[in-house]
């Protein structure tokens, strides 16, 4: 028993040894060193310290900003297209596109038959209404007398009354012809007064901007567009908002247009209530002063939206925000011992070259800011 005992343990020597070796091979064979997965605190000797460079976190106050780009137009409350007032023949062009005019400036003159039927309208008009007020005046003295019946002199007052309120409709419909008060006021007088035509007169001061008319041209009131007056002292730029920049725009706030190596201060006066199904984003309209005329209709022009409102956060340097295996933001933030450990953070807004740190770090904490991509390369050596 004790010879088989024997045996039976020399024969298992090598299948023990066997198992030994393979299992110790197996164990940590193909396996990265924990520190290649897992941060752990960063150490570095002088020497490579000189190759990063700290920023001390601390609650800052800055103004949300919105780069973009925007489209030049005409302000509308300063800008106007003109439809004809009265129909006939272009009988002279007065201005140019380009030209700057005055308000109630002549812009053209037509050969009208409305304007000819007005003056006679008004004509008639004024007469009856001189004559029917001196019948009105007789008989009011008559009544006083006992000349006339009181039904007869109210009656008097009454078509005194209709006939001054008709002349002062056929004043009226001259003026919205581009009659000035003087020549309307010669008119009534009965003076003869010699006019080139009906006249299409400027409705506000500004330049030119179209003239859709030639001379010939059969024009039909309220039907045919003639010309298109702007004001260019001020204009409106449309800027285009996307996605979540959306949230960080508001009526009043500042905006700053580039042109010609300038810039230009401007004002968010409206924004849009819908998106622009072509382009996905929503108009914000930036007032802005034009004196000098740079801006142009559809001028394509870059565009900072500032907020009128202060914020306030913690900001770091955008380069020292770096993403691990899994896409997820980090930070190196220095440590008691010198050395510096991973911290994730939730980066939120970006002003320009920082980012907001919504979590992850406290004021009077130190990151790197430069050199974080130095110390990646050291911790999974």
């Amino acid at each position: 028993m004790k010879i088989e005992a024997v045996r039976s343990s020399i024969w298992n020597l090598p299948l023990a040894a066997a198992v030994f070796l393979l299992g110790g091979c197996s164990s940590g064979a193909g396996v990265s060193p924990p520190a290649a997965t897992t941060p752990n605190d960063v150490k570095l000797t002088a020497e490579q310290r000189q190759h990063i460079h700290l920023y001390t976190v601390a609650e800052e106050h800055f103004r949300k900003s919105v780069q973009t780009s925007g489209t030049v137009d005409f302000d509308e409350d300063r800008a106007t297209g003109m439809l004809a007032p009265i129909s006939g023949p272009v009988a002279k062009l007065l201005v140019a596109p380009g030209d700057r005019v005055k308000k109630g400036q002549a812009l053209a003159y037509v050969d009208s038959p409305d304007f000819a039927a007005a003056v006679g309208a008004y004509r008639k008009a004024e007469a009856a209404a001189k004559n029917a007020r001196r019948i009105a005046d007789v008989d009011k003295d008559l009544l006083a007398h006992k000349g006339v019946s009181a039904r007869e002199a109210a009656q008097a007052q009454s078509d005194a009354i209709g006939a001054e309120s008709d002349r002062d409709a056929a004043r009226q419909a001259l003026a919205a012809l581009g009659v000035d008060a003087q020549s309307i006021d010669a008119i009534g007088s009965g003076k003869d007064v010699t006019f080139p035509g009906g006249a299409i007169r400027a409705p506000l001061d500004g330049i030119v901007v179209e003239r859709l008319i030639t001379p010939g041209e059969l024009l039909q009131a309220g039907t045919t567009a003639c010309f298109t007056i702007a004001d260019l002292s001020r204009v409106w730029v449309q800027a285009q908002i996307f996605g979540g920049d959306v949230g960080h725009v508001s009526v009043g706030d500042g905006a700053e247009i580039e042109v010609g190596g300038a810039t230009l201060k401007g004002r968010v006066t409206n924004i849009a209530a819908e998106v622009d199904p072509n382009t996905r984003s929503v108009a914000a309209r930036v007032t802005v002063d034009n004196p000098h005329g740079v801006l142009k209709k559809q001028m394509y022009v870059p565009v900072t939206l500032v907020s009128a409102t202060q914020s306030s956060g913690l900001l770091v340097p955008v380069s020292a925000v770096l993403r691990d295996d899994e896409n997820l933001p980090f930070v190196y933030v220095a440590q008691a011992d010198g050395g510096f450990a991973r911290r994730h953070v939730t980066p939120g807004y970006r002003d320009g070259d920082r980012y907001q740190i919504d979590s992850g770090l406290k004021a009077g904490e130190q990151v790197v800011a430069q050199g974080g991509i130095f110390l990646r390369f050291i911790e999974t050596q």
